[in-house]
């Protein structure tokens, strides 16, 4: 699955980087997210419930923030394990300057791939999900980094 969108956020570059390269400020973001532990600089492991309609699953995810070009630029890979299921992403971001002074515009996208029980049995609701989801952690960060 492909996902992507443009998301304008009223906080400085600086400080918006600064949040998103932060694992336990933008994890507290993700819905179903349990634990975060922050292996290196640039590893770290989450532990997330996630449900698909009445299918759910408690993830263990190892992340690795794989190109970085401070404060414009990153690549996130993730590979997570639940029984029966796995799923694999790469996410990318691009910030820039807002046309207000001190906003920032977020350029992203996202690739994902489940598989196993939750993507059989869950496949038609993994979609409207994940966009929720999405939704939900944007909303969040918004309101984190704007406060």
């Amino acid at each position: 699955m492909h996902f992507e969108g443009t998301v304008a956020i009223a906080a400085s570059r600086q400080k918006t980087w600064a949040f998103l390269m932060d694992p336990t400020q933008v994890g507290s973001c993700g819905p179903g997210v349990e634990s975060i532990e922050v292996v290196d600089e640039t590893h770290f492991r989450a532990r997330a419930k996630v449900g698909i309609g009445f299918i759910s699953a408690r993830f263990v995810m190892q992340m690795e923030m794989a190109e970085l070009d401070a404060p414009s630029h990153a690549t996130i890979l993730a590979h997570g394990q639940a029984p029966g299921s796995a799923v694999d992403a790469t996410a990318h971001m691009a910030l820039r300057d807002g046309d207000a002074p001190g906003t920032t515009v977020m350029d992203w996208s996202a690739d994902v791939n489940i598989s196993g029980t939750l993507a059989s049995v869950g496949a038609r609701l993994i979609q409207g999900t994940a966009e929720k989801m999405i939704g939900q952690t944007f909303a969040c960060i918004r309101t984190k980094l704007e406060a």
